[in-house]
């Protein structure tokens, strides 16, 4: 495939400024960063973050770039006898792409100026939901702390009455340049850590870092159907950068607080149900709770036992990533009477003995216990 002209690639005028350039290359190569894609369009981003280093380090370079705009491609193609090695003394162009690059990659880049620029770190917050918000989905505030400029200072970090003064060390670009050989090598300069700049005397309210910690208000809008554990990211709302790079995310993690009815398997709500020994006996139609909808009917079935499962189909949580809502599995557990009175006792015992001359057909799970540790003496 033809490859496309580069300065269309940028999306800058073939006039434009090395600092036009630089700027569209900064812009571009954060979009399509691999770190920043996902998903189906990760191989897409890859390919167009490759694209646009390959045009940047050939117009960044004076020379390869007077050869690209007369000859176009194949003025720099080495394949072809181009200038493919860059300008100068052969790294100047592709030392300045990889440091951009792994800036990028490290949450750092150049600045105006060429100072050193650094991405926010990212911020965590657990937030606690119950149940039925977590089904249902909820919009919220939260507090966070945040950083704003010194009201003292207003930014500078300087002492009021003062100022910064230029880094004498790297002459205000934040970076230095070492040279062995052919290598051309930029790092952060270590007099001003990249911010081109020295601060004689910091302020005192904000210790020269030219900003002070408060905390800010957020909306929250949780979506329905999120489960224990899932995170919410909220960009920009991390950490600020330094020399105006850009902030971090905000994460904020879901914890669902404990139910006291429901219990939850992935879509699916389980809750245990207890009845009566009549009911269990007899039969009957039992109310049920459901999380959101009120209550429900379970029709019991005659000689019900402990444990016996009733499935309430779509009555369970339809989650994030769900078509369909899950179920409401209710586990019936039959209770046994107490603090009965005497005449309550007396009717029991002329019930046991009335079931005892029935024989197992009133207790065929107790017949075959009885049937199994039988056999089991007798084989010992």
């Amino acid at each position: 495939m033809a490859k496309r002209d580069y300065y269309e690639v940028l999306g800058v005028a073939r006039n434009a400024s090395e600092e036009e350039i630089k700027k569209a290359y900064r812009r571009l190569a954060m979009k399509y960063h691999p770190d920043r894609n996902h998903g189906e369009g990760l191989k897409e981003a890859e390919a167009r973050f490759k694209e646009v280093k390959e045009a940047y380090e050939t117009l960044c370079d004076a020379q390869r770039r007077a050869a690209y705009d007369q000859f176009g491609h194949a003025g720099v193609d080495p394949n072809m006898g181009g200038f493919g090695g860059g300008g100068g003394d052969g790294f100047g162009g592709f030392a300045e792409a990889f440091g951009d690059i792994f800036g990028d990659l490290f949450g750092q880049g150049r600045g105006r100026g060429g100072r050193q620029v650094y991405r926010g770190a990212d911020l965590s917050y657990v937030l606690e939901i119950t149940l039925e918000e977590a089904a249902a989905g909820k919009e919220t505030q939260i507090r966070i702390p945040s950083w704003e400029n010194c009201d003292s200072c207003h930014g500078s970090g300087a002492k009021p009455g003062t100022r910064p003064i230029t880094c004498t060390t790297c002459h205000g670009a934040g970076v230095v340049q070492l040279r062995q050989g052919f290598f051309s090598v930029q790092q952060t300069c270590p007099q001003c850590h990249g911010t081109g700049q020295i601060i004689p005397e910091p302020c005192p309210s904000c210790h020269g870092q030219g900003r002070v910690r408060k905390h800010k208000t957020l909306e929250v809008k949780i979506p329905a159907g999120i489960d224990d554990g899932m995170r919410i990211r909220s960009s920009g709302n991390g950490e600020p950068g330094k020399n105006g790079g850009p902030a971090g995310d905000l994460y904020i993690e879901v914890r669902v607080k404990k139910h006291d009815v429901f219990e939850r398997d992935g879509d699916d709500l389980h809750c245990e149900v207890p009845i009566s020994f009549a009911t269990a006996a007899l039969g009957g139609e039992i109310e049920v709770p459901t999380l959101l909808e009120g209550s429900a009917t379970i029709d019991i079935p005659e000689g019900t036992q402990t444990g016996k499962r009733f499935r309430l189909r779509g009555r369970g949580i339809k989650g994030v990533r769900s078509a369909t809502p899950g179920d409401l599995y209710c586990h019936v557990r039959v209770e046994t009477p107490v603090k009965l009175t005497e005449h309550q006792r007396k009717l029991l015992k002329e019930l046991d003995e009335s079931l005892r001359k029935g024989g197992a057909k009133h207790s065929p799970d107790g017949s075959s216990w009885a049937e199994r540790i039988k056999r089991f003496f007798t084989a010992a």
